[in-house]
């Protein structure tokens, strides 16, 4: 055995470790994988409804003709981040799925979705010249509630996956209010119950931060990307970006 594959292996040991102690679950079915197997079951795979162009050229949505450009609601509402990516259209798959990161502790499912997001949009991801990737946080009871903030999870997962690794900032945006839960909102009630939930740090923001990619686990009305895009705008940042696991169908 030569020097390089004993680095491989001490590379790869802690990852066959924690798999070991931690086996590996489906992120579609939940079922636990084969040991080495992957991170998703073949067959399952197959299930994902991965966003398709066209789609529209600021959220991400996929959209109807190749010669719309945007969405319904983006043409009807200004969006104060320049445009956004998803992998998957939001669907009784994915909407599953997310539910068992957020609410059964599958923090290990983000580690597929992003390799995934990495591996398709890696050179888009990185043509955003941004200074750092930013979770849109939690608040701190929920937080407490799950034990992780899933949106950090998927920026860490990203991060790690690119050619060129883009720093994870916690530090600049935070939530400073708890509000009531968004599904059962109109899309202005739910920015209305998110303006002032979000403050972004001045102090911390560089001149290496003048462009962040802000990651979320689904965007629908894009109301807390809206909020978020506002505090950090208003906080000196020039231009903000999305990465989304899953966006909502419709106009």
């Amino acid at each position: 055995m030569n020097f390089n594959n004993i680095l491989s292996y001490l590379e790869e040991a802690p990852e066959v470790l924690s798999e070991l102690l931690f086996p590996r679950r489906c992120p579609v079915c939940d079922r636990v994988l084969p040991f080495r197997s992957g991170k998703i079951c073949p067959e399952c795979f197959s299930k994902l409804s991965f966003t398709r162009s066209p789609v529209c050229k600021k959220c991400g949505k996929e959209v109807i003709g190749e010669t719309t450009e945007y969405c319904y609601d983006c043409t009807r509402k200004r969006k104060s981040f320049e445009y956004g990516i998803a992998l998957l259209n939001y669907d009784d798959i994915s909407r599953a799925s997310m539910a068992r990161i957020k609410y059964h502790g599958r923090r290990e499912y983000m580690d597929f979705y992003g390799e995934a997001m990495a591996a398709r949009y890696g050179k888009r991801i990185l043509r955003m010249s941004a200074g750092a990737l930013i979770p849109v946080p939690v608040h701190r009871d929920r937080l407490r509630e799950r034990g992780f903030n899933q949106a950090e999870a998927l920026a860490d997962s990203v991060s790690r996956h690119l050619p060129v690794p883009i720093p994870v900032r916690t530090d600049v945006l935070l939530r400073n209010k708890k509000t009531m839960p968004q599904k059962d909102l109109t899309p202005a009630e739910r920015l209305r119950n998110l303006s002032q939930a979000f403050e972004a740090d001045q102090s911390r923001i560089g001149p290496e931060l003048r462009r962040v990619i802000l990651t979320d686990d689904i965007y629908t009305t894009g109301s807390t990307a809206e909020a978020c895009s506002r505090a950090l705008l208003a906080a000196g940042v020039e231009q903000v970006y999305l990465l989304n696991v899953c966006i909502g169908h419709g106009r």
